[in-house]
């Protein structure tokens, strides 16, 4: 049977922009570059260059010679770091954007669910919508007439499918779009990251419709940081690095290849970009471990430990909260902040401190993901898979017989400015039990 997607030799080259830098000075210095020839000493941007059989230094490739093939009913994660090519690869697949060279076969129709409100009219209904979104993903009206009731019982916005969705909240889009998407009786279901503007609960239930998806013999491509869903719901991977194929396999040696390629604790970020509206606010430099004053790649469980988060915002931020997530094997063990409340986070160098007590994991490798959040309003910048740490294999007494279940540990978190000197504050953390029973797995 011929594949349902068949990818060939795919390329995608963009544009740089051109950015000004706020002075004459700054922009005379970049056009004389640029004139010579040379790299603009102004630049924030520090991607490759094209390959020699492409001139220039004002363009780069997102995608570069990217090759694979998917069978009618698999189910494929597809991995990697933000700014990786992930996104770029849907959208080509998708025809939202055209290939600068390569060739692209796909079986059957495609449902894609790209963004927030793909096809979405602000002024229109949801009812509305629900027509033109599905519209735009190939169905005719008497499709989606008969799965209009499905698709908003899905949702679950029977009350409010006759309001206009410049009312809705980013997680009543999200279920809108999905319920369209996963609904259309399409042979390939392409989903990127968009899951994770969902709660708990909505993410559940995608899964779930993905799965079903699936297992109706349908094709899906799968675009996700929750490693744990990716391991669950999908029967391959690819692994994607600056644009090309770095791995193609089953999915737990993709995902192994995947956390192995990640900057180990105390080396810079290898990507310092976070998602989420604060994204272009505050960065991330830096994360390392400390144990006994030292920092370590290797911690021994049976002795306390520190970790350390660096990073940097250009304008304050109110009612601020740094956070640190801990995972294993793509599944969040616990999250905690260095505030429970939010403290203002000034403009310029920050560090976070976050204390763990001795016996808290058993030995591993474990992921740290690293964000800020804001108390108020809800906004938040993220980066899923910021460094790795390896726990030894040291076992005692206490690490042995420790109880399987529930987990209760007090955190010591402070945070420290550049402007501000630093503070502590005092994080009792008594959710790391609740988190490992939600998710059915037991790693710390």
């Amino acid at each position: 049977m011929p594949p349902a997607i068949l990818v060939s030799g795919l390329w995608k080259r963009y544009r740089y922009g051109t950015l000004g830098y706020g002075t004459l000075r700054h922009d005379l210095q970049s056009w004389w570059a640029r004139v010579r020839g040379r790299d603009d000493p102004n630049a924030k941007l520090h991607l490759r260059r094209p390959p020699a059989n492409d001139a220039g230094s004002d363009h780069f490739w997102a995608l570069a010679d990217v090759s694979f093939t998917v069978e009618p009913g698999e189910v494929v994660g597809i991995v990697g770091r933000n700014g990786a090519g992930k996104s770029t690869l849907l959208k080509v697949l998708s025809r939202v954007t055209a290939p600068t060279r390569g060739e692209i076969r796909l079986r059957g129709r495609l449902a894609s669910l790209l963004e927030v409100g793909t096809g979405f009219h602000p002024d229109l209904t949801g009812r509305e919508n629900i027509f033109l979104n599905g519209a735009i993903l190939g169905m005719t009206r008497a499709e989606v007439r008969r799965q209009f009731d499905a698709i908003v019982a899905f949702a679950g916005l029977e009350r409010f499918v006759d309001t206009p969705v410049k009312r809705y909240s980013s997680g009543m889009y999200v279920r809108l779009a999905f319920a369209v998407a996963a609904h259309l009786e399409a042979e390939i279901l392409v989903v990127d990251e968009v899951l994770a503007v969902g709660d708990a609960s909505f993410q559940r239930k995608a899964l779930g419709r993905m799965q079903a998806v699936a297992g109706e013999g349908r094709t899906v491509l799968f675009v996700s940081h929750n490693l744990g869903a990716v391991r669950s719901l999908c029967t391959r991977g690819l692994v994607i690095a600056d644009g090309a194929i770095a791995f193609a396999g089953d999915t737990v040696p993709a995902l192994e290849h995947y956390e192995a390629s990640l900057a180990t604790v105390g080396d810079p970020l290898r990507s310092s970009r976070p998602a989420g509206p604060l994204a272009g606010v505050v960065g991330f430099s830096r994360v390392a471990v400390r144990q006994d004053g030292i920092e370590v790649s290797r911690v021994d469980p049976t002795r306390g430990f520190e970790v350390i988060v660096e990073g940097r915002t250009e304008t304050p931020i109110g009612d601020a909260a740094v956070a640190l997530g801990l995972f294993s094997e793509g599944h969040r063990l616990f999250s905690l902040h260095d505030s429970t409340e939010g403290v203002n986070l000034p403009a310029g160098d920050f560090r976070s401190h976050f204390e763990m007590p001795s016996h808290l994991l058993r030995p591993g490798r474990f992921v740290l993901g690293v964000g800020v959040r804001r108390a108020l309003g809800g906004d938040w910048a993220w980066i899923a898979e910021a460094a790795a740490f390896e726990v030894s294999e040291r076992w005692d007494e206490r690490l042995l017989q420790r109880d399987t279940g529930a987990l209760c540990v007090s955190v010591r978190a402070w945070r420290e400015t550049a402007s501000a000197g630093s503070f502590t504050l005092e994080d009792a953390v008594a959710g790391a039990g609740q988190s490992r029973r939600e998710e059915g797995h037991d790693r710390g």
